[in-house]
């Protein structure tokens, strides 16, 4: 057999504190530190303990080429060996090396323990992820946060209370002159959408979107405005938002709750044919459960009539960007984009619109069968009728340009 390490793989010292009684009733330091091993990595999605001899037996196998494991058996015990094995953190060859394909197939195929891990190895290391990347994505996911579960959402006065006074709005910088008076700003075309786009947080929970309005909010974001050829197999797609590399790798997946003429329940848009793809049918209480579960309890934000789940596809940007500093960045600011322009088109429609990333990223890839490693859920955006009124929803004319005209 022989072995070699996962691909990515840090190794955190994590400091806890507790009351040390002893010296409490001695009446001196009260608090004790103790420091644990924990070793993190992406293929693997927990923390795993490690002591001393683990992280003497990691250090000495590399990751990209194999060893024989009568080798490291010369300086390590075969007890810690065979512990790192099961954790995954040491990986033990296949009897026969497959295609990336075939060994992501094994993963789904009833193989050994030892062959699952290998395969989740091999899918990281075939995604191209910069391993700091790979760590922040992983680590940062959440699951099952509720409000009794972690969930915060303390009201500006109680973090008052809490932290005192915050930094101050603007950051006062010393400029090497006299700073330079700009003229105000021209009215533009842009005003009446700009001025009118608001966050909201309180739906009307017995209002419906018209299908036009979705349609076009689903459309004029993340559908493509034209196809372009770049090569004869390959093509790109050209949105009205930017995205790095011209890539545009985030998808769009669709919890109708509250939609004319849709069901509710989970859809995948399609940006070419401009279609929604059935997932998951729901009944009007399981999509509120549905959206409840996936932004971790914000009520103000569940309510909304339509979701949209914007999640990005590793392949396709790090396709491009290999094992790139920025790219990761970069995708999480294309769902940045993407929701500007969300909430540009929920305003030209009436609607109140909002973004959170606040969510629970793991059940939402269970919802959707989705593999972290290949698939990055980033934000979840939506809009809907506000409860009050005040802002009311217009009816859309749609011209022989396509991009359509508001009228009250």
């Amino acid at each position: 057999m022989k072995l070699r390490r996962c691909a990515v793989l840090y190794l955190e010292p994590r400091e806890e504190l507790d009351i040390d009684w002893a010296a409490l009733f001695a009446g001196t330091s009260t608090l004790a530190a103790s420091t644990r091993w924990l070793a993190l990595a992406p293929h693997l999605d927990r923390e795993i303990e490690v002591d001393a001899a683990d992280l003497a037996a990691l250090g000495a196998v590399g990751a990209s080429v194999w060893t024989e494991r009568d080798t490291v058996l010369r300086h390590h015990d075969a007890a810690v060996v065979d512990r790192l094995l099961g954790h995954g953190l040491l990986l033990a060859q296949a009897q026969q090396e497959q295609e990336q394909e075939q060994a992501s197939q094994q993963e789904q195929s009833g193989a050994g323990p030892l062959d699952i891990l290998r395969a989740r190895d091999e899918t990281l290391r075939a995604q191209h992820w910069r391993p700091l990347a790979a760590l922040a994505h992983t680590f940062s996911r959440w699951r099952d946060v509720r409000s009794d579960t972690g969930m915060e959402a303390p009201s500006f006065d109680e973090l008052l209370a809490r932290h005192g006074n915050p930094p101050p709005p603007v950051q006062q910088v010393t400029g090497s002159a006299p700073a330079v008076p700009l003229p105000a700003a021209e009215p533009g075309v842009l005003d009446a959408v700009l001025l009118r786009r608001y966050t909201g947080r309180n739906y009307d929970t017995g209002a419906s979107l018209p299908l036009a309005v979705a349609a076009r909010l689903l459309q004029r974001t993340f559908g493509a405005q034209e196809l372009r050829h770049v090569g004869p197999h390959a093509n790109v797609l050209k949105k009205t938002s930017p995205s790095g590399g011209g890539l545009h790798p985030v998808e769009a997946f669709v919890l109708v709750q509250r939609v004319a003429g849709l069901a509710p329940g989970l859809y995948h848009y399609h940006p070419l044919d401009n279609t929604l793809l059935p997932l998951r049918a729901a009944t009007p209480e399981q999509a509120a459960a549905l959206a409840m579960q996936m932004v971790a309890d914000q009520h103000w934000l569940a309510d909304a009539a339509l979701q949209v789940v914007m999640v990005g596809r590793v392949e396709r940007s790090f396709w491009k960007y290999r094992n790139h500093q920025k790219a990761y960045r970069a995708m999480s600011l294309d769902a940045g984009h993407l929701s500007q322009t969300f909430y540009l088109l929920a305003a030209e429609a009436g609607l109140p619109a909002f973004i959170t990333a606040a969510i629970n990223d793991i059940d939402i890839e269970n919802m959707l069968g989705l593999d972290h490693l290949r698939h990055a859920v980033i934000a979840v955006c939506g809009c809907g009728v506000a409860t009050t009124g005040a802002r009311e929803m217009v009816e859309l004319r749609y011209g022989e340009t396509g991009l359509g005209q508001a009228s009250a």
